[in-house]
């Protein structure tokens, strides 16, 4: 029988982007900034429950889900295991990455509206599994178990409110702000509380930050060194802690309509950049 997986076998851009799994020592536990705006994801348990009828999607890491190109656009996929990026592709040839799909999550919110998917492009960014879901299985679902659609929902509905913030984001702020704004979301998403401060346990390459924020790879090493000149963050061993949060709120919240504007080789800049209006 052959493999369904082998729709995903191309890999259409090489990125040099480190995931590694997180490492959760004894005694830390995982966090959640704003815990009663968030729909929880499925479990696998649950996902096993669904009963979908098409068999899984085994994606080896770097391995591409679907492209603008390929008629994916009647499906929503939750993910079972694994992490999936979700990109486009800028006019000038960059990726901007959009998401990072998390196990549980439902993606694939196109596939609800009839419209094509702004060019998106799926790919794994480690070994992951993701079960197809057809609109014509979902509406069966949500006639059988109605608070599996529910939930469905509320999982799409703050993918979208997080969309929006990141066009925000990419629109309004200056990278050390911008960069702010993603330290917090990965807190939120999968944060855990060390001795040092809140940590993002994954690895992430400043390459990869850098496509999250639209911005190149020195500017993230900007970014960070500015975030580490307020307290706000300290880099050690290639993980990102969160030492001072509200500070770090306050730097993503700030906006600079003329953020790239400025001298590229400016290094630091000064707490009062990011301080409380007077």
């Amino acid at each position: 029988m052959p493999d369904e997986k082998s729709r995903a076998s191309k890999s259409i851009h090489r990125n040099p982007f480190t995931f590694e799994p997180h490492d959760l020592p004894c005694g830390q536990r995982a966090i959640a900034l704003d815990a009663a705006s968030s729909a929880d994801p499925f479990s696998e348990q649950e996902i096993r429950g669904l009963g979908l009828q098409r068999p899984a999607l085994h994606l080896e890491p770097r391995e591409v889900l679907f492209t603008p190109d390929e008629d994916h656009q009647g499906d929503l996929y939750i993910l079972k295991k694994g992490r999936i990026r979700i990109y486009k592709m800028t006019p000038e040839g960059r990726e901007l990455t959009i998401d990072l799909v998390v196990a549980g999550v439902v993606f694939g919110e196109m596939a609800l509206t009839g419209q094509r998917g702004q060019e998106m492009y799926a790919q794994a960014m480690e070994p992951s599994v993701v079960c197809p879901l057809s609109c014509t299985e979902l509406e069966h679902l949500m006639l059988e178990k109605p608070e599996v659609g529910v939930r469905i929902v509320r999982l799409l509905s703050e993918r979208l409110r997080y969309y929006q913030s990141r066009v925000e984001d990419i629109s309004l702020k200056d990278a050390p702000s911008r960069l702010a704004s993603l330290i917090l979301h990965l807190v939120e998403r999968e944060g855990v509380v060390s001795r040092r401060g809140h940590k993002v346990p994954t690895h992430y390459t400043h390459e990869y930050l850098g496509t999250v924020i639209n911005a190149n790879r020195e500017t993230v090493t900007r970014a960070f060194a500015q975030l580490q000149d307020e307290g706000a963050v300290e880099l050690n061993r290639r993980h990102i802690y969160v030492t001072d949060m509200e500070a770090l709120q306050r730097i993503a919240a700030h906006m600079a309509l003329n953020h790239d504007r400025r001298p590229q080789n400016a290094t630091s800049r000064s707490a009062s950049s990011f301080a409380h209006p007077s």
